[in-house]
């Protein structure tokens, strides 16, 4: 994944934002040391977004498609009360073991709940409303992932969907795979959806924040 933003821009704003815990800081830093693919994880200021945005919405159900090594899925769960649930699904058991280990270590590691196999197959099971549904997986399925996530959201929810902007390549014509095809199929999707009213967020990869056009009516009515 290539940097939209200048490190130092990065790390500033990582500096003045709320502080990753020392148990996903770990996390962070075993995976960086021992995983392919490391730059997966979302981060420490992405992560303390997806915490806010998680309280703005007073989220007590969450769904996650795409855990990785969990580091995410922590995010939401140190956010959550002490009630609140994080649904999280992930095909490969290596990086699933090491998000288990890791919520094992935290004291919000007991509102996480894994479910291994595809998401889509996971998703048909499922039963709504989810408060906040961070889609962040094989990009493929994006357009499908965020199909039945409308499904399962709750009137007053939010979907997130990670790496909307895919590095720039969203900016080329052709694109130039089948992964930044369907990521610029998604969001000519959004941005046409009657049914929602969305913002691309140029954090990190870009985030695509998403909620049902009714709950927006609620406001200004």
């Amino acid at each position: 994944m290539k940097s939209l933003v200048p490190a130092e821009v990065e790390a500033y704003a990582q500096a003045h934002s709320r502080p990753e815990s020392d148990v996903r800081r770990a996390l962070r830093e075993e995976t960086e040391q021992t995983m392919e693919y490391a730059q997966m994880v979302v981060g420490p200021l992405e992560g303390a977004f997806l915490q806010m945005m998680a309280q703005l919405v007073g989220a007590k159900r969450v769904l996650e498609i795409g855990m990785f090594t969990g580091y995410s899925a922590l995010c939401f769960a140190e956010a959550l009360p002490e009630d609140g649930l994080v649904i999280t699904c992930e095909i490969n058991e290596q990086s699933a073991a090491m998000g288990r280990r890791y919520a094992a270590r935290s004291p919000h590691g007991s509102k996480i709940i894994v479910r291994m196999g595809p998401a889509l197959e996971t998703m048909r099971t499922l039963t709504g409303p989810f408060d906040l549904i961070f889609i962040d997986a094989d990009k493929i399925n994006y357009l499908n992932y965020y199909r039945r996530a409308l499904d399962l959201l709750a009137p007053q929810g939010v979907i997130l969907i990670d790496n909307v902007l895919w590095s720039g390549d969203v900016l080329k014509q052709p694109p130039p795979d089948a992964s930044t095809a369907a990521i610029q199929e998604l969001n000519r999707t959004v941005a046409t959806d009657s049914r929602v009213t969305a913002v691309l967020v140029t954090i990190r990869d870009g985030v695509l924040v998403v909620r049902k056009a009714e709950a927006e009516r609620r406001i200004y009515d």
